[in-house]
């Protein structure tokens, strides 16, 4: 059977296939001529392949190794031209960023400062306004102190006067600021008022337990008017001095009651007792100036 397959084939011999087989035969020889123009390819692709990189020649790698190897080199390529670009992009953000929180640093600094400038000046313009008011109260009670202490230099001169410049006419004595008179002339109350208005003086007026006293001895063994008589108000009858200010001590005449007329006046005798009589009786009378 060996010596069979080995036998040479008589070219000679007509074979008849059939329409079916014949199409078969073609095909295959097809795919045939397409496998031996693709190892050839292959071999010729290879053989480039080794010329550029300087190594052998001897054999020839797939073309399919070869388009896939281009192809991840590519992908790599174009995968680290968009990272870097990626990386160019967020630098440049990164950058645009940064200054615009600079400049909004910035603003809001400026705006800050704006703001405490603003609020620095109202606090200032309140206390200045607040100084200007405390001033004005200050002058107005400064003007009160000037104007009292030039009423009370007045005073102080009046007085100063009276004690060393001016000394009381005769028969008059000096108590105090003051000069008294003790009349020996016997006249009713308003009588007795008149006589002290035509010397520059009134009916006395006590004002201090040390007048009472002086008062009393100038008084002595007589029955005098002094400056006190009685005036109609809404609520009865009320003792007032000659000056117009109402009775408010009676120290220097305990006991002394309420006026039951308008026609009542103030008499003391020597021993200081004081009491209230007709103002048209007839009596001496003490006058002070």
């Amino acid at each position: 059977m060996s010596s069979d397959i080995y036998a040479k084939p008589d070219l000679s011999t007509k074979v008849r296939y059939s329409r079916k087989e014949q199409e078969d035969r073609a095909e295959w020889e097809q795919r045939e001529v397409d496998i031996y123009e693709s190892t050839d390819e292959i071999r010729e692709s290879y053989v480039h392949f080794k010329s550029e990189e300087g190594g052998p020649q001897t054999q020839s790698p797939p073309s399919v190794q070869k388009g896939s190897f281009r192809c991840a080199t590519l992908a790599l390529r174009v995968l680290c031209l968009l990272m870097l670009a990626g990386i160019i992009i967020l630098s440049i953000c990164y950058a645009l960023n940064k200054s615009e929180n600079k400049r909004l640093h910035a603003e809001y600094d400026k705006l800050n400062h704006v703001y405490n400038t603003k609020k620095n000046h109202t606090e200032l313009q309140d206390e200045l306004q607040d100084t200007k008011t405390n001033l004005t109260q200050l002058q107005s009670s400064y003007d009160k102190l000037s104007k009292n202490h030039s009423q009370l230099q007045e005073e102080v001169k009046k007085l100063k006067e009276k004690i060393e410049g001016k000394w009381c006419p005769d028969r008059w004595r000096r108590f105090g600021c003051s000069c008294y008179f003790k009349s020996t002339e016997r006249k009713t109350w308003s009588d007795s008022r008149r006589d002290c208005q035509d010397k520059g003086a009134d009916l006395v007026m006590i004002n201090s337990k040390e007048e009472q006293k002086f008062v009393n001895e100038l008084n002595m063994r007589g029955y005098s008017w002094i400056g006190l008589r009685a005036k109609q108000t809404s609520g009865g009858y009320k003792w007032e001095w000659v000056d117009g200010s109402a009775l408010t001590e009676t120290f220097w005449a305990n006991g002394l009651q309420d006026p039951i007329s308008d026609d009542n006046a103030v008499y003391c005798n020597y021993d200081w007792k004081c009491s209230q009589y007709t103002s048209s009786f007839l009596m001496t009378f003490i006058c002070e100036k």
